[in-house]
């Protein structure tokens, strides 16, 4: 059983983290939205609170660099229009402020993709996701800083600096929705739109302490349309709680043509999966996905500690993994495709700004025999294969989303881990290759700290298209380990 050596403790137990912002902030976005709907507060006043915390916390941890007030308060003058087309539809935001990643455009606002070459860049219109979010009821009141291009779990870039983590801001927030982690952390936001490949959404869900979902490709819009078909790295909800991602999530799904891989919303909210959610959920726990990935102990332990929690509220565990052949390297020329036919394709004058790391991955994608491109995809579906079956006597499988907690911000990545060299930049992110590389969805929840205090994430791996089931398990696991879902001022040592 994966939770026999755990100790009987809380490991949900947070350090002293009080939360000096208005109170409206420290709610629930489904409780906000609530209130919304029902006129016992205005759109007005949610985005007056918001606003408030972004101009308390960003000097301390700037994850929201660009905000946009005057386009938030213009966009609620169509609130009403919006919500008779919507009606009771389960997704209406009913004006509830959300961040965007500075990876999608948000039309007549600053969208960086933290690169100099676009560092003055106003996008012309929104990317499809951000019209069906606005539809819907959502107001942006700013974009989130990410590493550039989103390359690297650690946010930083020569536009706007770096972002650093709200539970010990010499750290790392995570990458690369790194600012969108840490504006929900912080309670500057309810809901903030982020996007994974490589764990970019889940890597700093789990350093700072809330939620995120890499949904299954097509659930939550779709890539850019130069690249219309790609389906490994995707956009997806993070917020503080389970029911907030979920919520999140309704709102972002529904087939969009101007995004061809869409998949039409599911007949039963996302939302009631959660609500129904059971104790009795049936869990694999594989530390090291089968050696493939390091963990330090006390990361293992922490998620342990958690598992036990689980077990005790009727769950079951059981230490268990699939065969995961040749997953590196499929996983490696999947992510090289991807860097060559996108940051890889933008002209000369914008790549000539493009760090180290950037420019390498672009050269690998390039460098990529044809041969290696087919054994990529034929490796990926017996890796699909594998899981499918395996998740046919599992509800879940889970890991680490990272192997240790985060390192100081100026550090780009970690060298070594539990002892084992990294040998290449994103090495240290193995935990988030499996979900990515078989189309399945994943999810980081905190289940934890660190004896220095930092945040430790579950990641779950669900079924095909099985973002439900993935939900209220989820949900079962934040109720059996009670992880705080206030947030937090920034501290500084």
């Amino acid at each position: 059983m994966a939770t026999k050596t755990a100790k009987k403790k809380n490991t949900a137990t947070p350090p002293a983290a009080p939360f000096t912002g208005p109170e409206l902030c420290k709610l629930t976005a489904t409780e906000v939205v609530t209130l919304l709907r029902k006129g016992e507060i205005a759109a007005s006043e949610a985005l007056d609170a918001a606003l408030t915390r972004i101009a308390q916390v960003e000097q301390a941890v700037n994850a929201m660099p660009t905000v946009c007030a005057e386009r938030a308060r213009a966009s609620l003058k169509e609130l009403g229009k919006r919500k008779r087309a919507n009606g009771d539809h389960v997704a209406w935001l009913a004006g509830l402020p959300i961040g965007i990643k500075d990876l999608t455009p948000v039309k007549g606002v600053r969208c960086t993709f933290g690169t100099k070459g676009f560092a003055d860049k106003i996008a012309a219109e929104n990317d499809p996701i951000v019209d069906m979010l606005e539809a819907r009821g959502a107001t942006v009141v700013g974009m989130t800083n990410t590493p550039e291009m989103g390359t690297g779990a650690n946010t930083f870039n020569d536009v706007f600096g770096r972002t650093r983590n709200p539970w010990d801001t010499r750290k790392n927030a995570g990458g690369s929705s790194g600012g969108a982690a840490v504006s929900l952390a912080t309670g500057e936001v309810w809901l903030s739109h982020g996007s994974d490949f490589a764990g970019s959404l889940r890597t700093p869900a789990a350093y700072c302490g809330i939620v995120g979902l890499r949904p299954s490709p097509g659930r939550a819009g779709g890539a850019p349309s130069v690249i219309a078909f790609h389906t490994d790295g995707v956009m997806g909800p993070m917020a503080r709680t389970v029911a907030d991602v979920a919520l999140f999530l309704d709102a972002m799904a529904g087939f969009d043509p101007r995004m061809p891989i869409t998949l039409e919303a599911p007949a039963e909210p996302f939302q009631q999966a959660v609500r129904k959610a059971k104790a009795k959920v049936r869990i694999a726990y594989a530390p090291t996905l089968g050696g493939f990935a390091a963990v330090e102990p006390e990361i293992d332990t922490v998620l342990r500690n958690a598992l036990a929690q689980v077990e005790r509220a009727g769950g079951r565990v059981e230490e268990a993994c699939p065969e995961l052949p040749d997953l590196l390297p499929t996983f490696a020329t999947l992510r090289g495709m991807a860097w060559a036919s996108l940051p890889g394709s933008l002209p000369p004058d914008i790549q000539r700004h493009f760090k180290k790391t950037l420019r390498e991955n672009i050269a690998l994608g390039y460098k990529l025999k044809a041969e290696q491109i087919y054994e990529a995809f034929q490796k990926r579906a017996i890796l699909y294969f594998n899981m499918h079956t395996f998740l046919s006597t599992h509800d879940v499988l889970a890991c680490p989303v990272v192997g240790l907690e985060p390192l100081l911000a100026e550090e780009e990545y970690p060298r070594v881990v539990a002892g084992k060299t990294m040998e290449t930049y994103i090495d240290w992110l193995r935990f988030s290759f499996l979900a990515t590389t078989t189309g399945l969805p994943a999810i980081s929840v905190p289940v934890g700290f660190t004896k220095s205090g930092m945040p430790v994430g579950l990641q779950m791996i669900g079924p095909p298209r099985g973002e439900a089931k993935l939900l209220a398990v989820a949900r079962a696991v934040e109720a059996a380990v009670k992880f705080p879902t206030t947030p937090i001022d920034p501290r500084t040592p």
